[in-house]
Parts: structure tokens; sequence; C-alpha cells
């Protein structure tokens, strides 16, 4: 990798793939994408993709955290379109996948360095006016037109940055954002199957979801499985009480994205058959047809785990259900 470079430096056909912490600096790692699309289902999948091109691997870029700051001031870029929440394995990557197919539209699929900034403060001694800071001008690097069309930047978040959604709104006030979920039994078998960073004690690090260890290693896997995911469920619905989130089930995918969800989501008539041609293959795994899968899930499931969510998670989903029942009853009153 090149050695720190700051001054002059134009990054507009550069994204941040990494930030970190080294001996008291703050560092971004910067790779050059030209003008590949971000396609791929998450966004450590396009890094991969960018970084088979020799030019790419042998000439990353190391600044300080100052270049994205800098950066920002010379070319702000697009300011944020919309947010995506999300409860795990319900249906958000299909979305960004979705949305990804469109020229108009930047789709960042959890990118590492947005969530490292979103919890620096639990590990580090960095204030909030820098987090701040840092998390606008990241962004900003990230809403370059580099191939000279796009009018929106959709970015959707890790699951367990639902809690760190107040200081992202404080960053952007004015973006909408929506919270996706699931039957929590259907989400609860996927994870029993593949757990997710999340739903291994220990696996994400410092989080208001982090159960502490000596606590789960009480817990059978279903009801640390079923605990975690009900606390994402309640946090969703507080948020979205709070800070005026969109309440979206899984079941509505893939016609709520051009249909309710299009004017949150910057989308145009004419991109309809162009983003559900995006759902026609598996989010996670392009090569393959999508397919239903509630009824396999629900069979898979074993009495304790339904015992389980059904004490720690389906109370949330219940009221995130009524939530989403008022938000649409509203919606159709003003329409």
């Amino acid at each position: 990798m090149a050695g720190l470079n700051r001054v002059g430096t134009d990054w507009r056909e550069w994204l941040p793939i990494r930030v970190w912490r080294d001996d008291g600096t703050w560092s971004v790692d910067w790779c050059r994408f030209g003008a590949q699309p971000l396609r791929e289902p998450f966004f450590y999948d396009s890094v991969e993709t960018a970084l088979r091109h020799p030019f790419n691997q042998a000439f990353r870029q190391r600044t300080d955290v100052q270049a994205l700051l800098d950066w920002q001031s010379h070319s702000p870029g697009t300011p944020p379109t919309a947010f995506i929440f999300h409860a795990s394995r319900c249906g958000s990557t299909l979305m960004a996948r979705m949305l990804s197919q469109l020229d108009s539209h930047t789709v960042l699929s959890e990118p590492p360095p947005l969530d490292a900034l979103l919890r620096a403060t639990y590990t580090h001694p960095v204030t909030a006016e820098q987090q701040v800071a840092w998390i606008r001008a990241l962004l900003g690097a990230y809403g370059q037109r580099r191939r000279g069309d796009e009018r929106a930047l959709v970015i959707k978040l890790d699951a367990w940055n639902i809690f760190e959604l107040p200081l992202l709104r404080r960053c952007f006030p004015d973006t909408p954002w929506l919270f996706l979920y699931r039957d929590p039994l259907e989400i609860a078998v996927s994870h029993l199957h593949s757990p997710g960073r999340h739903m291994v004690p220990g696996l994400i690090g410092p989080s208001p979801l982090a159960m502490p260890s000596d606590q789960a290693a009480l817990l059978s896997r279903p009801e640390f499985i079923a605990r975690t995911l009900g606390s994402l469920l309640a946090a969703g619905l507080e948020q979205c009480r709070r800070h005026g989130g969109l309440a979206v089930n899984y079941e509505e995918l893939p016609d709520a994205v051009t249909g309710r969800l299009a004017p949150l989501l910057a989308l145009d008539p004419v991109d309809a058959a162009t983003t559900l041609a995006g759902a026609r293959h598996h989010a996670k795994r392009p090569g393959e047809v999508f397919e239903q899968d509630h009824t396999r899930k629900r069979q898979a499931a074993d009495d304790a785990t339904r015992e389980q969510v059904e004490r720690w998670a389906l109370q949330p989903y219940l009221a995130l259900e009524s939530l989403r029942a008022e938000q649409r009853s509203q919606a159709a009153t003003l329409a």
C-alpha cells in the first residue's frame, strides 16, 4: 500500500474501504473503483472485485482522516437519499440488490467504514462532534458521481446499527429511513442454520446489542438468538416511534420497493421494471433463482426455538406490525 497521501489528491474515482485507529491516529484506506458500479450483495464483495485489478491492489492509498474532511469541502457529493435499517435475514439485501440495478442509484450495502465510525466511541476517545464530521465526510466520499449519472445514494446498514440511529440522524436529520423486519421465527431459523456475526457471542465487538459473555455462556443457541433478535426488533420499534422511521415487513417485498416505498427511495415509474428484475435471483447468491422459503423455515423450527422466539421476540414483532398498520392507514388518509 502506498504511504500517507492527503494533499492535492482528487478522490472522485476512489472509495474508502477501511477506517481504523492506529497508534492514536485515525486512518483511511482508499481503493480506486473508477466507474465500477456497486452491484455485489455487500460492499466488501465490491471491494474484493475492485482489488482483483493489479493497479488497484498495488496503488491503494492510505491517508489520515483529515483527507475525508478536505475532500468533502472540495467535493461534497450526493447527500444520502435513504437509509435501510433491518432486523437481519429479512430482505434488506434483496432490497439493496434491486436498487443497485439502477445506474441512477449508488447503493452501499453494510460498508465496514461506516460501522467503524458509528461505533467509534465504544472503544476510542472520539468526540460526538468528530463522529458527526467524519460520518458526513465519509458518506460524501461515497456519494461522488463516479459514472456521472447518479442522483441517489442509499445506504443499507448492519443490523446492530439500529442502536446508532440517533447519531446518524444527527448527521443527516432530513434523510428518510425505514426498518425492515420479518416473522421472528423465520429469522431465528436462518441464524440457527448459518449464524450472522451478531448471533455469535462476542463476535461483533462493543455494541448495545452485545450480551455480556458470562451471560451469553449460560444460554442455549435458540435462546441467545431469540433474545438478540428480540432486542433488535424492540430497538427498531422504539426508533421508528421516536424518529419517524417507516416500518416495512418482508412480506411486502418486492412489490413495495416500486410501490409505497418508491418516493422514499427516489424511484421514478420508469425504474420499476429494472428494479424488479433484481428480485428474480437470490440476493446473496445471485447465480440462483429466488424462491420463497416461508414454509421451509417454519417447518425447520423445533419446539425449543418456537418457545424462545415466542418468549423474547414475538411481542416487539407484533408491536411493529401494529405500527405498520397505523402508518399505512395514515398514508392512505393523506393520499
